[in-house]
């Protein structure tokens, strides 16, 4: 089994409703994430995947994140925009954009800062 891993980042604000605490408040991040990709076999060529593909994909689904307020978004209308649900929703993103069937989405982590990290896999 082989896995690769890209990372890539965006900036956006959001609040955590029914939080007590100050993150109820509206606040932002500069989050980091990282997602895991495996596959059992290489191609012809000796890859897994191409870092180029995976990177567009990560970009395209962090594309719609990126510089908004989350809570605005349809996605996290319900949910709260936090890093697990944040985690979850990039993840079946990327699951949706791959390409390859053999190809499989590992997990996504979600950094919202240096020390503070949610990852979600199924």
């Amino acid at each position: 089994m082989y896995e690769v891993l890209v990372k890539s980042d965006f900036s956006s604000a959001h609040n955590l409703r029914g939080y007590k605490g100050k993150c109820e408040a509206l606040h932002g991040h500069n989050w980091k994430i990282e997602a895991r990709f495996q596959k059992e076999t290489l191609n012809d060529i000796g890859l897994t995947a191409d870092f180029s593909d995976l990177k567009s994909m990560l970009k395209a689904a962090l594309k719609k994140l990126d510089h908004t307020y989350l809570n605005e978004l349809d996605v996290f209308k319900k949910d709260n925009p936090s890093a697990e649900n944040i985690a979850r929703h990039i993840y079946k993103e990327l699951k949706s954009s791959v390409k390859e069937k053999d190809l499989l989405v590992k997990s996504v982590s979600v950094w919202e800062s240096d020390a503070s990290c949610a990852t979600y896999f199924e």
